[in-house]
């Protein structure tokens, strides 16, 4: 869980750990390397849209939309609804560094149309239902939820001297365990490690592929990893900062070389 808002750096201090703090700096190494290159450089834009677009993919398929292409299926629009919450992203990444309750609840309503009834778009659920696609079990209450999710962003608009990939690894835990939308919280969480990691500068052209490094490490490391950080524990939250440390890494180097459009 998120540490008490009372405390001067909590982020810090679990960046401190010497352990995460190598897996934090060899996942940022290897995106500075990314973005160096000059292939790379010389192709943004559709290296940007390429990561986008296989980022949406590998973030349906880790909810089981593993598909070639979005169609007229379950999982197929599934698979669609993906491929618009990270075609959006960019457009949020300024906002989510003010206002980070606005941002999520613009991308979960562009996911979410055509799952949940209109009044369901972009609000946090006022029941105790939602989809589970990882099978984390427990669900927290929606009024435990709804104050996680306040505090979440107070976290996030409040400077921190941790790394933004740890940043990025709390954004993305804590909205899958609380779940705060009854549908696609999941491929939302997911999106937040790309908001943080642009809006504080690590890849802001978002050309890494962070949920391509989530989906190779397998859903069982993933679902380890989440049950790790709702345990609320230093060792859980510490080992769910390498899982991300290290996805993010595995994210940067799916990049091909050289990458040709």
């Amino acid at each position: 869980m998120i540490g008490s808002p009372s405390r001067r750096d909590p982020l810090a201090e679990l960046a401190a750990d010497p352990p995460t703090a190598t897996l934090l700096a060899a996942a940022r190494a290897d995106i500075d390397s990314l973005l160096w290159r000059r292939d790379i450089r010389t192709h943004a834009a559709d290296v940007a849209t390429s990561s986008a677009e296989r980022g949406a993919r590998d973030s349906a398929a880790i909810d089981g939309a593993d598909l070639a292409m979005a169609d007229a299926s379950p999982m197929g629009r599934v698979l669609d609804a993906a491929m618009r919450l990270t075609a959006a992203i960019p457009g949020q990444v300024e906002v989510f560094a003010t206002s980070p309750l606005q941002a999520l609840a613009h991308l979960h309503a562009l996911t979410a149309t055509g799952f949940v009834p209109d009044e369901e778009l972009g609000r946090p659920r006022s029941a105790e239902r939602a989809d589970d696609p990882l099978h984390l079990g427990v669900l927290p209450s929606a009024g435990l939820a709804a104050e996680r999710l306040s505090l979440l962003a107070r976290t996030l608009t409040t400077p921190t001297e941790a790394p933004a990939l740890l940043v990025a690894a709390i954004a993305h835990a804590e909205l899958a365990v609380i779940r705060p939308f009854t549908w696609g919280t999941g491929m939302v969480a997911r999106a937040a490690v790309r908001l943080v990691i642009a809006g504080r500068g690590v890849d802001p052209s978002l050309f890494s592929i962070p949920e391509h490094g989530m989906f190779e490490m397998g859903r069982p490391a993933y679902v380890r990893a989440l049950q790790g950080y709702a345990s609320g524990t230093r060792e859980g939250v510490l080992a769910l900062i390498g899982w991300q440390a290290t996805a993010c890494a595995q994210g940067a180097t799916a990049v091909p070389t050289p990458f040709v459009p």
